[in-house]
């Protein structure tokens, strides 16, 4: 009955006991980003100093990447970054150092891990599209950037079009305005010509009624007007 007793106090001290995560001490060997994901292509969210002090609290089994902690923050370290010691000396961490360094190997969800750690960056928003992975993401953004562009090209092409319209309607204008002008001109000189030769006309016309002075200056008596 007494051993009955010691195994239910044990068993009630390790639930009430918290759990603690299982982590290594590990350090920088460059300034490396730290990202929101397993990947280059996630977001940044810190750098970290070469030499510095990191928690790493898991890695991933597939591929080189760790989930550390650094004053405070949380993100995403290649491993090719992060030394760990090992048997008195600094080993890069790798898929072979996990279990003697008591890291635990994770996954990774984008859902999860960025309502945890970053619902207040700019980023999150569009966790949607991320948690689809990153190729996915920027396939995503490339096309709409593609899709942008030939909006901007057409619209250019009808800005375009509309300036050639409004180009080729102002010529034909000026042309019209021209012709006119010159119509203008043409008819303004022929006026003048038929004004001209009307008083041509006229001063004859005047000449052939004139008398000759001759008719003036002859009085009654005077000789020269019998010749």
């Amino acid at each position: 009955m007494k051993n009955l007793f010691v195994k239910i106090a044990a068993v009630g001290l390790l639930m009430l006991a918290p759990a603690v995560a299982q982590a290594a001490e590990g350090y920088s060997t460059a300034n490396v980003n730290m990202r929101a994901g397993p990947s280059t292509r996630y977001p940044a969210v810190a750098v970290i100093p070469a030499g510095s002090s990191v928690e790493i609290r898991g890695c991933l089994s597939d591929v080189n990447w760790c989930d550390v902690e650094f004053y405070g923050g949380r993100g995403w370290v290649s491993g090719q970054y992060v030394q760990a010691s090992y048997q008195q000396r600094r080993v890069y961490v790798g898929p072979q150092y996990y279990r003697p360094l008591g890291i635990p190997m994770i996954r990774f969800s984008v859902d999860n891990y960025w309502d945890r750690y970053y619902r207040n960056r700019d980023f999150y928003r569009d966790r949607d599209r991320w948690s689809r992975g990153p190729d996915y993401y920027y396939r995503d953004r490339d096309n709409r950037d593609r899709d942008r562009d030939r909006d901007n090209r057409d619209r250019d092409r009808n800005w375009r079009e509309r300036d050639g319209d409004r180009d080729g309607r102002d010529r034909n204008r000026d042309w019209r305005d021209d012709n006119q002008r010159d119509d203008r001109q043409r008819g303004d000189r022929q006026r003048g010509d038929r004004q001209r030769g009307e008083r041509q006309r006229d001063d004859r016309r005047g000449d052939d009624r004139r008398p000759d002075r001759r008719d003036f200056d002859c009085r009654p008596g005077d000789p020269s007007c019998d010749e």
